[in-house]
Order: C-alpha cells, then structure tokens, then sequence
C-alpha cells in the first residue's frame, strides 16, 4: 500500500490534546499506510467548513462535542459525501450511543483512552474501505471516452474485432498481454459495447487488497453493529466485475469464486443468506496461468470457467504505427484534464517515438508524454531531444556519436551494419509494412526487397524477420 497516495485523516475533537494523541498514534500507522492529516476542527460545523475546502477519505470524530456533536456531524457528512468512513471516538459510558451510531451509518468506533492495536486495525480497515469506494466510484463516473481505443495496425485491429465479437455475448473473457499494454481498456470497451453498458462496471484488483481481506472485500458482511456491508460483487450486480490480475487472487478465495461462477450467488461474511448476482466476468494476467497451475498457485477449474474466450492484447512494440496516434490522444486528454500545453509532434519526434523502447507500453508511453509537457518550456511542437534518453544521442550540430564496435568496422561493414539496422527499425515502425517503409526511406519497393536481401534480412515480419507480409503487407 505504500506505492498509493496518502489517504487523508480529518481529526474533529474539542480538546487539543486529545487531537495531538491522535496525530501521534496515527504517525506509526502511517509505516504501513501512507496517511496525510488533512486538518483538524474543534467541532462538526468546523470539520463541514474543513471539508468544503479539503476533501478526505476518514473522518475521526468524537461524539460529544459542543455545538454539531459527532452525530449530528454523521448526518450532514452522508448529505455531502455518503462515501466517506466515519469513525466515532467514544468514552467507555457511550457505547451504547455509538453502536447507535454504527446503526446510522457510522464506519466504526474507538474507544478513550486509545488502544494504539485496536486504532490501527479500524483505520486501516476504514482507509481501505474509503480507496476502494472511492476508486470503483471513479471508474464508475468515467465517460465514454475511457474506453475509447484507438490504433489502425493491423494488431489493433484483428484486437478490436474479437472484442467487437464478445461484446455481443455474456461469456467469460481472460485477456493476456504484457504490463501496460491496455487490458483493462479493453475490458471497459467490452462493457461499454455489451447490453450491460448502463450496469456498474467493478475493477477489483487483486495485488493491492490484502489477502487476509480479500473475501470481506469481495463478498462483503453483516454485523449486529453495521449491518450489511455490500462487497464488490454485489456492487457489481446487473454489470461486470473485472479481476485484474487474477493470478494474485489468494488460492482459498479462488475456490470460492469459483462457486459463484457457478451458482451465482454467495454468502456475505457474517450472513447466513444467499445472495444472488447477475455478474458477467473479465478477468486479466501478466503471467502464464498454466505454469502457475502446475505450480499450485492456480486453480485448474477456476482457469476453465474464466478462460473461455482467451484474447491476447498486443504489446506496443507490435503496434508501433499507432503510436502517434495514441500520443495525440494523450496530449488532449493532459489538455483537457491538467490544463497541460497542446502540442503537436515534430516529425523527428514521431519517429523517435516510434522506434524507442517500450517496455512499459501503452502506460510508459503515457507517462513519457506526460513527463514532457510537463517539463516543456514552451507550447511550441515536441522535438526528439525532449524525450527521455535521447538527449546524448547527438553532439551538438547533429553530428553522429558512433559506439565502439561501430567504429573499428571498415566502410563497407560499417555501412551495411548501419543499413540493416536502419532498415530493420523502419520496418518495425510500419508494422512490418514494406510498401510504406518504401515510401519513407525513398526508395522503390523492388528495391527495398531487393536490399534486405543483400542484407540478410529474410522477411519483413515482427523484427524484420520470418515470413513477409508483402502485396500491400499489413494494409489488408
């Protein structure tokens, strides 16, 4: 949990040291969860004043306060923001009233003086609860345009056809592809396209809920104190719940999401009644879940009910012609959300896009756009040298900088070194496209044949090698 923004702490008490206590305890929770005091209110009208400037994920409040008590307090903030965990401080004589509390809608309650184990567990617990409200809320209030894709490789588009098949099913998809190579865009593309479009559609992610809570998480509980708490899959009811990296999902869990793939229903933690969803199911990986199977880490029966449409995602290497194409869309999308400067691309920077390394992919690629209209001093076009590892690519006035074993070749190696390289990152640039990579380098498509040839390069495929896809290659 430390790799996330700190979640942020309003403490609302009428005497100061009881605040100053509470500060101090919440600093060793933060070793384990990154916590941000927002601010501090000496009553409930104060903390409504504090949040109307300051949004945060907890509220810690006492329950008697003079003016607006931590009751009253409770009302108004489910009027503001209904998301929002509170927890009530109480003395040992109010119990009672807080379980009363906990009945109108209260996260929870800590008893005076503090228990510094029994405050950890219920603000964690409380922060975790407010990250995943908060996160399946946004994802539920973005607009169309999240699952917008866009590319016309020809990976892309044999991508998009499956996914423009599944849309018109219920059946369960596994999308495989490397980190950050657009599979939860595609899973939203699914919702969005499918007749569940006007239904929840629930991330859940595995690697980032603790495993001891994943199935509180998932299924939700009842207590005599709170009630009933929905977990994600019933937040999910009438849409999709998509598990991304379903590979981290703990084994004992794994057994009983395969029951409600099953049977569709489920019994929340604490509850003795069946609860029945109306789920469809997306599920992600990174990994080989075969060799995780072999491994014991993964269930067989759960990777036969999931993996009944497999769909590959491209990694971006494989789809380099839609690289300008995605950055134009990163930058509007920066434009439009941070206020960020839009640029356009030089034609150096396009092609030095194209021809970089991406193994982060269509994420990487994000935050390096990011990165450099950020750090860029002025709305002019982006040129190569503002992207990231190409400023000692030159020396100044152009001049090629050549590497050691480039220059101990003789002229003719060295050229034809050079000419296989460069011809090779073209074609890789074009999607192995010869009669495009042709036009760029300006030469017939004949010849081009004829010169990868005289160079050893066999095809015109991935890497420019294997089969050729020649006649108009990949244009078809």
């Amino acid at each position: 949990m430390s790799t996330l923004r700190p979640l942020k702490i309003l403490l609302v008490d009428d005497e100061p040291l009881a605040r100053d206590r509470l500060r101090t305890l919440l600093g060793d929770i933060a070793a384990q969860c990154p916590v941000d005091i927002v601010g501090e209110a000496a009553n409930g009208l104060h903390a409504l004043e504090t949040l109307h400037e300051q949004a945060a994920d907890v509220v810690l409040a006492d329950i008697r306060m003079p003016g607006m008590d931590g009751m009253t307090l409770l009302a108004a903030l489910h009027e503001v923001d209904p998301e929002v965990p509170v927890i009530l401080v109480t003395g040992h004589a109010e119990v009672q009233l807080a379980v009363e509390a906990m009945r109108r809608g209260a996260y929870d309650f800590i008893e005076k003086p503090f228990n510094i184990d029994q405050l950890m567990v219920v603000v964690s617990r409380a922060m975790e609860t407010s990250r995943l409200r908060r996160e399946n809320a946004d994802l539920r209030r973005r607009d169309g345009a999240s699952s917008e894709m866009l590319g016309s490789s020809p990976a892309f588009r044999a991508l998009k056809t499956q996914l423009d098949k599944v849309t018109k099913s219920n059946g369960r998809v596994m999308l495989t592809g490397p980190a950050g190579s657009g599979k939860e865009m595609a899973a939203r593309y699914i919702h969005t396209h499918s007749n569940r479009a006007s239904g929840p559609f629930v991330s859940v992610s595995s690697a980032t809920i603790e495993p001891e809570r994943m199935e509180e998480v998932l299924f939700g509980r009842e207590t005599a104190e709170r009630g009933v708490e929905k977990g994600l899959l019933e937040q999910a009811h009438g849409g999709v719940v998509y598990f991304d990296e379903v590979a981290d999902m703990p084994l004992g869990t794994q057994s009983k999401i395969l029951r409600v793939l099953t049977e569709q229903q489920f019994t929340r933690a604490g509850g003795a009644d069946k609860v029945r969803v109306d789920l469809r199911v997306i599920s992600s990986t990174t990994r080989d879940l075969r060799h995780e199977i072999a491994a014991g880490r993964f269930r067989q029966e759960l990777y036969d009910r999931l993996n009944v449409v497999p769909i590959a995602v491209p990694a971006l290497e494989e789809r380099r012609e839609d690289i300008p194409e995605l950055t134009r869309q990163f930058i509007d999308i920066f434009h439009r959300t941070q206020g960020l400067p839009l640029r356009k691309l030089t034609e150096e920077a396009e092609a030095m896009l194209q021809t970089m390394s991406w193994p982060g992919n269509v994420r990487q690629l994000r935050n390096v756009i990011e990165r450099v209209l950020i750090l860029g001093d002025n709305g002019g076009p982006v040129e190569a040298r503002e992207l990231p590892g190409q400023e000692a690519t030159a020396e100044a006035g152009g001049k090629l900088v050549l590497g050691g074993a480039m220059a101990t070749l003789p002229l003719r190696e060295a050229r034809e070194v050079f000419e296989r390289e460069y011809l090779l990152t073209q074609i890789n640039r074009f999607g192995g496209n010869i009669s495009r990579t042709a036009g760029f380098v300006g030469m017939e498509r004949s010849a081009l044949h004829r010169k990868l040839k005289s160079l050893g390069v066999v095809g015109s495929g991935k890497n420019g090698r294997g089969g050729e896809e020649d006649d108009e290659d990949a244009e078809d």
